[in-house]
């Protein structure tokens, strides 16, 4: 099917845990520029992780400038924007939209003390009843209660409690929002119909006033207004949809709308998002709507995905830095050659990826990473493959969850930083047993965030546009023999965390 306006340019904007970024694609989704910024973590204590939403914004407008001035197309040619965010964020603002206080971010777990006096109240089976997830300092609802506790000038001053994608579309418009996607971070939102349960809200000590009413996430928000425009050259009133969470949109720009398809995600967390045309809550694992309408999404999200490779690396790369500095490759090359040179299974060596804490299925913010199986012998190419394995068995830890819950997976369509790496992943296709394909579009995220832009202003059906804008790249399929050592390792590696679990939250309470 041919584009329906070929002078139309659609912007995605992709606000991650490292960075942001910024993409142009046209109305049959080629890209047309790309522009990134970096921005840091804030750890001022033990189980803290916050980020500063100002970040967001400056990265937004830096990269929104930086694509329109590339030369690639006119701006005047830029119909509308997307913008996807990061989950479980909880950005206070006043009424004209000025952040208040630095953000807590997914990885962060310090309002742990205040789930477990909430479920002393609150039965855990009341709270999946409705938000279909489990209470974790991780989500959303823990904050809040945790800024009403302990920031009190701060939450004193707070009109509205955002998420990552509507702080920065505030910023753009000067409208506050809230869309279906980011909803599942607030445990009073039914999960099933996206309807508020006032009495749930209550009990959990929240004010529902102190979040926007939720919107679809392609329904238009505001336009962009005359300050964005100068610091940017995006016209002004160009529309912005409220856009999504980034693993929904980065579900959708893989071309994930249908049952049982399922998006492998390899960032700085690791996960899954299976597709599914109606609610199914477990405990173990996360259940959100899909941006796209009629659709969840049952997830599973290990916290150190591709971050526990880049740990190893800065810890014991040097060697390679310098090697990919100096023949021009991309440092991940040259980690995957060395971990290519390691047999499967690397020599026994096998490594647990709790770096900060874990989320699905374990939800233990004080379990701890490991490698066990460590010997005289045991070098760089072995730890960088015992590295990729257990990442790749946390995955597998998931979709067993998910298939025990009734999703089943046919085939898992890749995305992230970790798809540059061929050893890696072949190893999740062996490790999990699933044949998976790489995304031919290195931004699916941000092409997703593109997409909802387009949806959103009649560019295109969800269907059409995934036809049309959504390439598939390598596939790699099982290896039988790789897949029956992996079948071995995977039962140690499965009796690890029970064994561990007590001494690890003993080295926790040891740290504090």
């Amino acid at each position: 099917m041919g584009s329906t306006n070929a002078s139309a340019v659609y912007l995605g904007v992709d606000i991650g845990t490292s960075g942001c970024r910024c993409v142009a694609v046209d109305a049959d989704g080629r890209t047309l520029a790309v522009a990134q910024r970096s921005y840091p973590l804030h750890t001022p204590a033990a189980g803290w992780v916050e980020q500063d939403a100002n970040d967001w914004v400056a990265g937004a407008l830096a990269t929104l400038a930086e694509v329109c001035s590339s030369g690639a197309f006119a701006p005047a040619a830029v119909r509308a924007i997307g913008v996807d965010g990061q989950s479980w964020a909880c950005v206070p603002v006043d009424e004209a939209g000025r952040i208040l206080a630095n953000t807590p971010i997914w990885m962060d777990t310090r309002a742990q003390s205040i789930c477990d006096e909430v479920l002393a109240s609150v039965p855990a089976a009341d709270i999946l009843a409705v938000a279909g997830n489990r209470l974790s300092p991780s989500y959303t609802t823990a904050k809040v209660l945790w800024f009403q506790r302990n920031a009190p000038d701060v939450f004193a001053r707070t009109r509205w409690f955002l998420q990552c994608n509507s702080v920065v579309v505030m910023a753009l418009t000067g409208v506050a929002s809230q869309e279906h996607s980011q909803g599942y971070g607030l445990h009073f939102i039914d999960v099933a119909s996206g309807a508020v349960d006032v009495a749930l809200a209550a009990r959990l000590g929240i004010d529902p006033g102190l979040f926007p009413t939720a919107v679809e996430p392609s329904a238009i928000v505001g336009g962009i207004t005359a300050a964005v425009t100068r610091a940017t050259g995006v016209p002004e009133g160009t529309p912005v949809v409220a856009g999504g969470l980034d693993a929904a949109c980065g579900t959708l720009g893989a071309g994930v709308h249908r049952v049982g398809q399922t998006q492998e995600q390899g960032g700085q967390a690791g996960g899954m998002s299976i597709a599914m045309d109606a609610p199914a809550a477990d405990e173990r694992l996360i259940l959100s709507r899909h941006v796209v309408p009629g659709s969840w999404l049952l997830q599973g999200g290990t916290v150190a995905g591709s971050a526990s490779l880049a740990w190893l690396t800065r810890q014991v790369g040097a060697a390679e830095q310098s090697a990919a500095d100096a023949s021009g490759r991309d440092l991940y090359q040259e980690v995957s050659a060395l971990a290519a040179s390691a047999a499967v299974g690397a020599g026994g060596l096998v490594f647990l990826p709790y770096l900060s804490g874990e989320r699905s299925p374990l939800w233990d913010a004080d379990a701890r990473g490991a490698f066990v199986g460590l010997t005289l012998t045991t070098d760089r190419g072995q730890l960088y493959r015992a590295v990729m394995e257990g990442v790749a068995f946390a995955l597998r830890h998931n979709l067993e969850v998910a298939a025990s819950a009734g999703a089943e997976v046919a085939e898992l369509l890749a995305i992230g930083g970790a798809t540059k790496s061929r050893v890696w992943m072949q190893i999740k296709a062996d490790v999990t047993g699933v044949p998976l394909t790489v995304s031919a579009n290195e931004n699916a995220t941000p092409l997703g965030a593109a997409m909802l832009a387009a949806i959103g202003t009649g560019g295109g059906t969800v269907e059409d546009l995934v036809d049309r804008w959504v390439q598939r790249g390598v596939s790699y399929t099982p290896d039988p023999a790789a897949a029956a050592r992996y079948d071995r390792l995977y039962d140690i590696y499965a009796g690890l965390y029970p064994a561990l679990a007590g001494s690890m939250h003993q080295l926790a309470a040891f740290t504090r």
